[in-house]
């Protein structure tokens, strides 16, 4: 129900299936990791008593993308730093997936809704494209 996918000692991603379920709360990223990828599961009744963040001057190396399921099928194909195929992966409707490092790339199996979520401001020229190697 968690899997986190390393390449050379590099964590490249971790997914958090629809079904992963656990007590408490639980962080699967590094402290220093500019997005952070966390759980919770409290009872009814649980307060998370009112507070803000402080202002985080650190700026994230690169990019990191949190993308959510929320329904359809997607296929997943992960490069290491040098373009080089790693693994290809499914992810299916309500499964999380944190992408750190290396490349991706995207596909639709079905018509799908997925929820992007990364640290800003937006930039179109982000992307770096590149021609994969061995795959």
């Amino acid at each position: 129900m968690l899997e986190q996918i390393s390449d050379k000692g590099l964590l490249i991603a971790t997914i958090i299936r629809a079904g992963f379920k656990k007590d408490g709360i639980e962080f699967f990223t590094a402290h220093e990791y500019s997005q952070q990828l966390g759980y919770m599961n409290r009872p009814k009744g649980y307060k998370v008593l009112a507070h803000r963040h402080k202002k985080n001057l650190n700026s994230g190396i690169s990019t990191y993308e949190v993308l959510y399921l929320k329904s359809g099928e997607i296929k997943i194909t992960l490069y290491d730093n040098d373009n080089f195929f790693i693994k290809e992966l499914l992810l299916f409707t309500g499964d999380i997936i944190l992408l750190v490092t290396g490349g991706h790339s995207i596909e639709m199996i079905e018509n799908s809704e997925v929820i992007e979520i990364k640290q800003g401001p937006y930039d179109e020229n982000d992307k770096i494209d590149f021609l994969p190697v061995n795959l």
